[in-house]
């Protein structure tokens, strides 16, 4: 494995770590962001080992897995769970956005994002 498919797998599991403690310390505001950023660089790792190049400069988790070559072997559940992820990328960084999402992203909420990432995260690492 490449030392650029490790860096982006490390960074990763770094995001999901921070994922677990922002949950733990009740900052659900940040769970859904950095559960985005997870599986962002766990797309990014399989692109680096399918195409041998840096991965594109976006932040679009479908348009990603498409140029991965990954988005078809994605199921319906799966594809499902990144249009649930995509806009926390976006609405965690601006503030007009910030007070729907302290409503929406309870506890509950959080523990099923943590929950799919951490599946979808092991799926695409599997195919490393």
């Amino acid at each position: 494995m490449s030392d650029k498919v490790k860096y982006w797998i490390e960074l990763s599991d770094y995001d999901i770590d921070t994922a677990d403690a922002m949950f733990n310390t009740k900052r659900y505001l940040y769970v859904g962001f950095m559960a985005h950023q997870s599986i962002e660089k766990i797309i990014k790792a399989y692109y680096v080992k399918i195409h041998g190049e840096t991965a594109p400069f976006s932040h679009n988790l479908s348009y990603l897995a498409k140029e991965a070559k990954i988005f078809n072997q994605f199921s319906t559940e799966q594809i499902s769970f990144l249009d649930i992820l995509e806009p926390l990328n976006i609405e965690c960084r601006y503030p007009s956005h910030k007070e729907h999402l302290f409503k929406s992203l309870n506890e509950k909420r959080c523990k099923e994002i943590l929950h799919n990432t951490k599946e979808l995260q092991l799926w695409i690492k599997q195919k490393l």
